[in-house]
């Protein structure tokens, strides 16, 4: 295991300016970072702690990861990986369970259940011919319940979730969706008015579609010939209060990539909005309250890419747009907030062969380079690349990313000290 302090450098000057959901006095002091290194080679670890997904238990001393020997390819129909929880004061690392429905970008979707955030964990899996949902003790192993659908977001209460097709969006976005005949992927139907996003009770299993492709699709159809190729749906995020989903709507280009446009809706399938359209190229996002949301994006179609905070409403001139970081953030990145909304972190595609960690601070957008960590893209690219994926823990002291830069897929931890 390796240790070491890095010194933080100060990327903005203090603003004064306060935004955010936080009532609290504002933070006087800019923190220290104690990286930590927490799993080792030869195996591969990794926490994919992507947007929601909940790593760490409640009391923030055990971690979630997948193991895997898989370093430089995708997964194929079969390959398992080990679901392990990682005790983080003793280093311990124990395997709880395999899965046969993971990617590198987002694990299995494994994360602490917020029913019962000190014991129990939901993840995804391949069982009987299906993707599946497990939820299972961590301490015992004991399983308590199949889900005949896989999660794509959990409720912060742990009583539901949201599920999108994850062999669709295998073969339309490689390294999202999971491999094998679990779902029909249905690529011969452009947009499907019977599938989507779904409803899903953890609690008896029951599922029901809350927004459909065609739904999406003639709200705010994609430029060009959009019935020519199959549309999807990527990524999906809840809410702070549980009431709403974020997600995007995609259609490839013609000639590489693809369209994206953002939209909301609620739970209950009401009030479905487009927040973000085309031009304005959505790509990561993170909930700060109930009813505020940032997104990286083109910010009013025009470059650079920004982190972008405003209001999910219907009315332009109440959206409140804010752009994060004093222009510093130019970049993508897997932007998201501590639970008090004081803090956001976000990192950076490979710049110079590296990738860096950057924390924000909300009331005043200062921001701090947490450190800069070694690429090696060679091996780790495209749909097995290794993003950082940074989250906090409950405390937002604590922050856990995944890096190849000690040329492994391994698990760090950075721990913030404040004087």
């Amino acid at each position: 295991m390796k240790t070491l302090t890095l010194s933080i450098l100060l990327l903005a000057a203090l603003c004064g300016v306060n935004c955010g959901r936080s009532t609290q006095p504002p933070v006087k002091t800019l923190p220290v970072a104690k990286i930590r290194q927490l799993t080792s080679g030869p195996l591969h670890h990794f926490a994919s702690a992507y947007y929601h997904i909940r790593s760490f238990d409640q009391s923030g001393r055990y971690l979630l990861c997948l193991r895997t020997d898989i370093a430089d390819r995708d997964p194929e129909v079969g390959d398992s990986a080990s679901l392990c929880v990682i005790d983080i004061r003793s280093g311990d690392v124990r395997e709880i369970a395999r899965t046969r429905a993971w990617n590198f970008q987002q694990g299995a979707m494994q994360q602490w259940l917020g029913s019962a955030p000190d014991s129990m964990v939901i993840f995804n899996d391949y069982r009987n011919g299906k993707f599946a949902a497990v939820i299972i003790n961590a301490f015992t192993g004991r399983v308590q319940r199949v889900i005949d659908t896989p999660v794509s977001a959990v409720t912060h209460d742990g009583r539901a979730a949201v599920s999108i097709n994850f062999a669709r969006l295998h073969r339309t976005r490689p390294g999202y969706g999971y491999a094998g005949p679990g779902q029909a992927a249905r690529l011969d139907e452009a947009h499907p008015a019977d599938d989507g996003i779904y409803w899903v009770d953890l609690e008896t299993g029951a599922a029901r579609l809350i927004v459909s492709l065609d739904e999406v699709f003639a709200l705010n159809p994609p430029p060009g010939r959009p019935d020519s190729r199959p549309f999807w749906f990527n990524h999906t995020l809840i809410n702070r209060d549980d009431s709403r989903v974020f997600f995007l709507g995609r259609w490839a280009k013609e000639g590489g990539g693809w369209y994206t446009a953002s939209y909301t809706v609620g739970l209950d399938g009401d009030s479905l909005r487009c927040v973000l359209g085309y031009d304005w190229g959505g790509s990561h996002f993170d909930w700060l309250s109930a009813g505020r949301l940032m997104v990286t994006c083109f910010y009013r179609g025009e470059r650079p890419l920004t982190h972008l905070l405003f209001n999910d409403t219907d009315s332009l001139s109440e959206r409140d747009y804010r752009v994060l970081g004093r222009g510093m953030l130019t970049n993508d990145g897997h932007g998201r907030f501590s639970d008090d909304g004081r803090w956001m972190v976000t990192d950076t595609y490979p710049l110079r062969g590296s990738r860096s960690l950057i924390l924000m601070r909300m009331s005043d957008d200062a921001l701090l380079r947490l450190g800069t960590f070694d690429d090696h893209s060679a091996l780790y690219r495209g749909p097995w690349r290794c993003d950082l994926h940074p989250a906090f823990d409950k405390s937002g002291r604590t922050l856990v990313f995944d890096s190849t830069h000690d040329d492994t897929r391994q698990v760090y931890l950075a721990e913030l000290k404040f004087n």
